[in-house]
């Protein structure tokens, strides 16, 4: 095993062991800030398929994870006020199971990703980073725009979403679904790097021109790896607004598409755990120096300047004393 396997392992078993410690010491705030960086997490793990295998820079990001919270908070809202989703042609009525609501937003955010990765893919660099956050903030906008789920004001979810067999109410359980869909997550994105189409991805990647001698289309390639991405960034998008039990237009924001790209850089980009090691620092910071003043973020730039000077393997990178895997 190498070192930076028993730094992931150590990051699995430290997540896992907060909450519980939490749990028993009777600390739920705790456990909900431990489900938070679970949550992240997988959104950061959706966005490394695209930017650590792909090399794909979006900030647009946020409008899979938004388009996942406002399928839990659309559905649910429905079921809640009895009210159909849709009449005619068919009756559509909301739902409070959460595998439903997880299923319908890792749909609309995939097939949203597939008409948006293919505009965006067909520029590169800059462009292709300013057309998806145009996405994003056309989505941020229509939202806000959108009087019958709350418009600017956010939509409110009284009941938390149900999952057979748990409570959900219950912190430690929600805490546990969130970190089982992470290690799922992780998982499936360690053996994707590892397969024939996460190879070529790579090598397309590095050199597109000698992937396509062989016959290989970089483009369907960066397509179907932003389709994978925006799938699971989208199904962390339904657990955030399930844990907070609301949705509102700022998860669509451009600053929402930074904080995930953040977690991706301070971890590192393209390491396996990077996204939980990011996400764990951006929520300690963020409660360690949220207090102190509001302008944490000061301090939270100069790390991630630190890091991108000096560190460019991230924290894993660091420690497992290896440079920038896209080097």
């Amino acid at each position: 095993m190498t070192r930076e396997t028993w730094i992931n392992a150590a990051l699995a078993l430290g997540l896992l062991a907060v909450p519980l410690w939490a749990w028993v010491a009777d600390e739920p705030f705790t456990i909900t800030l431990a489900t938070k960086v679970a949550i992240l997490a997988l959104a950061g793990v959706g966005l490394n398929i695209a930017l650590g295998l792909g090399g794909l820079v979006s900030l647009g990001h946020a409008a899979f994870f938004g388009l996942g919270g406002y399928a839990m908070g659309i559905l649910a809202a429905h079921a809640q006020n009895y009210t159909p989703l849709m009449e005619w042609p068919l009756v559509v009525e909301g739902t409070k199971s959460m595998p439903v609501i997880w299923l319908v937003a890792v749909i609309v955010s995939a097939l949203t990703a597939l008409l948006i990765g293919a505009l965006s893919l067909r520029t590169s660099g800059v462009y292709f980073i300013m057309i998806t956050l145009a996405f994003g903030q056309m989505l941020y906008y229509f939202a806000i725009s959108w009087p019958a789920y709350g418009g600017e004001d956010g939509l409110s979810i009284y009941v938390r979403n149900g999952f057979p067999g748990l409570n959900t109410l219950d912190p430690i359980q929600f805490f546990a679904i969130c970190y089982v869909l992470l290690i799922l997550a992780l998982a499936f994105s360690a053996r994707l790097a590892r397969s024939p189409f996460g190879l070529a991805l790579n090598a397309a990647r590095q050199s597109p021109q000698r992937v396509e001698t062989v016959g290989i289309s970089p483009y369907r390639l960066r397509l179907l790896a932003f389709v994978i991405s925006g799938a699971i960034t989208g199904l962390a998008g339904a657990l955030f607004a399930d844990l907070n039990r609301f949705v509102s237009p700022s998860m669509f924001s451009w600053q929402t598409s930074g904080e995930i790209m953040v977690f991706i850089i301070l971890g590192g980009t393209a390491r396996l755990f990077g996204p939980v090691a990011g996400a764990a620092l951006f929520i300690f910071l963020e409660q360690a120096l949220g207090g102190l003043s509001e302008y944490w973020h000061v301090h939270l730039g100069l790390l991630l300047l630190a890091v991108v000077l000096f560190a460019r393997g991230g924290i894993i990178g660091t420690l497992a004393g290896q440079g920038a895997r896209n080097d």
